[in-house]
């Protein structure tokens, strides 16, 4: 079992910035954080792998940092250049593959609401 407590969501103006963490139990090969919007289906948003690998969305390419700390047990999503279409309940998800595909994440946390407005 793996438990997963996100936290650092908010409400900020377009353009701001806001960084998520996600406290694990532990931490497995693959990492993830996903987004679901009111009424859309959920979407990964980027992984990291136990090496440190990363993988993007494209929406999220170069706005958002995604990256782990092992010691602490500890992931986190630095997102910057917030736009209103960011807006939505983002999730961290623990799973042993690399994917953005939720379908290959075994553990999800409660979420944390971001929502940004214009």
């Amino acid at each position: 079992q793996v438990q997963l407590v996100e936290s650092g969501g908010g409400s900020v103006q377009t353009g701001g910035s806001l960084r998520l963490s996600c406290a694990a139990s532990r931490l497995t090969y693959s990492m993830a954080w996903f987004r679901q919007a009111p009424g859309k289906e959920r979407e990964g948003v980027a992984f990291i792998v136990t090496y440190g690998d990363t993988t993007y969305a494209e929406a999220v390419k170069g706005r958002f940092t995604i990256s782990r700390d092992n010691a602490k047990t500890t992931l986190y999503l630095q997102m910057n250049s917030l736009k209103p279409e960011d807006t939505a309940m983002y999730y961290c998800a623990a799973g042993s593959y690399g994917s953005l595909r939720e379908t290959r994440y075994y553990y999800w946390g409660q979420g944390t609401q971001v929502t940004v407005s214009s």
